[in-house]
């Protein structure tokens, strides 16, 4: 085939394909007037203009401040960036936490094998939701007050009001980080550093133990899949166990590993979602008060479907990008 019939053969599949995503945006716009025209004729009140009206409700926390005379969607900005910021951290404890438990699946030694296999087996078959409420009660209940708080490593305190840690902090008139301030214990609580919500912790370290158990098989499954030849070189280069699992089976593994810990990704990013039932404000929590406040159900859910989307599409393209570069050359 000469050049300028495969160039043409591009191009022909890129206008393919253009069409196709302009015929199916066009499908879920009439499917959207469409709705929308339906709860019109029933004297329901719909339509996105609701966005620029002021919310008449505050949320509690995030990086984004957010007060009642602001309008609806700054209330939607701000319960995005919170949704980020729970799934983000999330992600890479579950990675971290998974890695090392999935390794854990291999050793040779029974006891720690035994607890890896058995932290696996409990937190896998448990709903989710469950783990959360039981979380948030131990969080409630089970821990001290914050004048009382305990001390989990220096600088990090942790008590029924939250988890205090470390945090970068700017100097006189500039925006720079140059520094981290520490918290420090006083006789009415903790005071400096950044101040973590027990709604915050619940749902960072519910997703977090939650993903890590089947991030764990995944990495076992990637880590077996590498030959045992792979294994033996190393050996016969005089490599120790740590170096031989760092530099012939780990990247190797990864060809194995990064595909389904992209669907784990994308599982524990719409599980935030469930932050709604202990109280963090992230994006389901402000969509069900603003159906609370004007009853635009249909549209409220429509953008929490465009947000998600949105998202997972955004962690699939950067995972998909990070899996070329990892892949065999002839395996793309």
């Amino acid at each position: 085939m000469s050049r300028q019939a495969s160039r043409r053969g591009a191009w022909l599949a890129w206008i393919v394909q253009a069409l196709l995503v302009l015929a199916v945006l066009a499908g879920a716009v009439w499917v959207m007037n469409h709705a929308l025209e339906v709860l019109r004729s029933r004297g329901v009140r719909s339509g996105f203009d609701f966005l620029t009206e002021p919310a008449g409700f505050s949320i509690s926390e995030g990086w984004l401040d957010f007060d009642a005379s602001q309008p609806f969607w700054r209330a939607f900005l701000a319960g995005l960036i919170n949704t980020v910021r729970a799934a983000v951290p999330a992600a890479v404890f579950a990675i971290v936490l998974g890695t090392l438990i999935g390794i854990g699946r291999l050793a040779p030694h029974v006891l720690l094998r035994g607890i890896c296999t058995a932290y696996v087996e409990v937190l896998r078959n448990v709903p989710l939701l469950v783990q959360l409420l039981m979380l948030a009660f131990a969080m409630a209940n089970l821990l001290p007050d914050p004048t009382e708080p305990v001390r989990l490593l220096p600088g990090v305190w942790l008590s029924n009001g939250g988890l205090s840690v470390p945090w970068p902090a700017s100097g006189d008139g500039g925006w720079w980080p140059t520094h981290f301030e520490w918290p420090e214990k006083g006789d009415f609580g903790v005071s400096g550093g950044a101040a973590l919500s027990p709604e915050y912790v619940t749902i960072v370290a519910g997703l977090s133990f939650y993903s890590a158990a089947f991030v764990a098989e995944i990495v076992r499954a990637g880590i077996l899949s590498v030959s045992q030849g792979q294994v033996l070189a190393g050996q016969a280069l005089g490599l120790t166990p740590g170096q031989q699992l760092r530099i012939v089976i780990l990247p190797q593994a990864l060809r194995v590993i990064v595909p389904s810990l992209t669907n784990q990704l994308l599982s524990l990013t719409k599980n935030s979602s469930l932050a709604v039932a202990v109280g963090y404000p992230e994006l389901v929590s402000v969509a069900n008060t603003t159906i609370g406040s004007n009853g635009r159900a249909f549209e409220c859910i429509a953008i929490i479907m465009a947000v998600y989307l949105l998202l997972s599409l955004l962690i699939s393209f950067g995972m998909n990008r990070y899996n070329a570069r990892v892949a065999l050359r002839g395996w793309q």
